[in-house]
């Protein structure tokens, strides 16, 4: 099962264990050196024009964010101006708002789901552990459905949408998934857009967070999914989301909601109660610092310029220790996003644990499934943005002879 024996494994893990290094990749965080991008936005910020035909950004009104606002991630979703709301911080604030909506006071005036009794979602997986938090909180029964290279399998989706009415939700990043980096293929956006649900309150939820996160400079092709959804008579059946939160500060910038004008009118008769409006000032500055669209392009080759050499380096490192077909430790090879996608066939928790214990943090295996319950204990995600180049060159040295170990003590069992 492994080259190296469990005398060598064992010598290799505990030399690097006794250098007493910490090292965190448990998150796909911004690095402090791509904060600098955005710093630019602070500088200007008291010279800026707050004021707009109709408002003021320093005082109340303005629900749905400024105009200028709702114009750039129109833009940038690929929208009409009257579909996209604008709100503050993440958006998995907006997404937890639209699950606590559904279950308190039901989507577009069906029964609230905690009157339906059993709700289920659909979700991809490996996939992204926040979403699953999200359905863990109010009680929704998670059915996995798996990942491939083009997005999930379409086949059971489409199955359990149309046959079964207690599934009112799938969670899709399409485009650099997390953690897989998969970019959902056309195909896969047109099964979505054409899907007939049995529930009439069943909806996407697309969080399109690496919407224009290349790491390579590039941008990589996904279908508009609101644009095929029409074609199909099908615009309420999609929510998208994204943020700023990778583009200028995490946590400290705005974030975006596109949905069918039914959807936004159906969000804002409950938002309206929550709030008077969100930060519109922190809308104007980011404004006036992203502009549009090809200048965001312009910001995100610079995040690029930082975070594909850590990429690359995680790639080589796995690559020069188990070749492109190992039997049983494969990777993605992702274009954008945060993440690499890490299989270690059958050890993936005691990789994770003894990486632990030599000073590498990792999320906790099985994060990428619902419940944290990888069925083959496989999968770990990688999030290599955070550490310095040396840092990162470490922790592969402990990943690598975590795994070296993890095997080695399998094929000794």
């Amino acid at each position: 099962m492994n080259k190296i024996s469990l005398d060598d494994a064992k010598k290799q893990y505990l030399r690097l264990k006794s250098l007493n290094r910490q090292v965190d990749m448990t998150r796909g965080r911004p690095a402090t050196e791509q904060f600098a991008v955005g710093m630019r936005m602070l500088k200007d910020a008291d010279s800026l024009q707050y004021t707009y035909a109709g408002g003021d950004a320093r005082n109340y009104g303005d629900l749905k964010g400024i105009p200028s606002a709702r114009r750039l991630f129109a833009q940038l979703f690929g929208v009409d101006y009257d579909n996209v709301i604008v709100l503050d911080g993440s958006s998995l604030s907006i997404m937890y708002r639209l699950i606590a909506n559904a279950m308190f006071f039901g989507v577009m005036g069906e029964k609230p789901w905690k009157d339906q009794g059993k709700i289920k979602f659909l979700c991809p997986a490996p996939g992204y552990d926040r979403h699953f938090a999200i359905c863990e909180e109010f009680g929704i029964e998670m059915v996995v459905v798996p990942m491939h290279a083009d997005g999930p399998d379409m086949d059971m989706i489409r199955h359990a949408v149309q046959s079964d009415a207690s599934v009112k939700g799938v969670w899709c990043v399409p485009k650099y998934s997390n953690p897989t980096g998969a970019i959902f293929s056309d195909s896969v956006v047109d099964q979505f857009a054409s899907l007939k649900p049995a529930a009439k309150d069943f909806r996407i939820f697309w969080d399109n967070a690496y919407i224009i996160h290349s790491l390579t400079g590039e941008d990589h092709h996904l279908k508009n999914i609101f644009e095929a959804a029409k074609a199909y008579g099908g615009e309420d059946l999609v929510y998208e989301f994204t943020s700023t939160s990778k583009i200028t500060f995490a946590g400290s910038g705005v974030a975006a909601l596109a949905a069918s004008g039914n959807n936004i009118e159906d969000f804002l008769s409950h938002l309206k109660f929550e709030m008077i409006n969100p930060n519109k000032v922190n809308q104007v500055m980011h404004v006036a610092f992203l502009k549009d669209v090809d200048n965001i392009k312009s910001i995100m080759r610079q995040h690029a310029a930082v975070l594909g050499p850590k990429f690359a380096l995680v790639d080589r490192r796995l690559e020069d220790a188990f070749g492109k077909d190992d039997e049983y430790v494969s990777w993605s090879k992702p274009l954008g996003g945060y993440f690499v996608s890490l299989n270690v066939k059958g050890v993936a928790s005691q990789v994770a644990s003894l990486a632990k214990e030599a000073g590498v943090k990792f999320t906790a295996a099985g994060a990428t499934y619902p419940y944290s319950r990888d069925p083959y204990n496989t999968n770990i995600r990688i999030a290599p943005s955070i550490p310095t180049l040396d840092e990162l060159d470490f922790a592969m040295d402990v990943l690598i002879a975590s795994i070296n170990l993890a095997l080695a003590q399998k094929a000794d069992d």
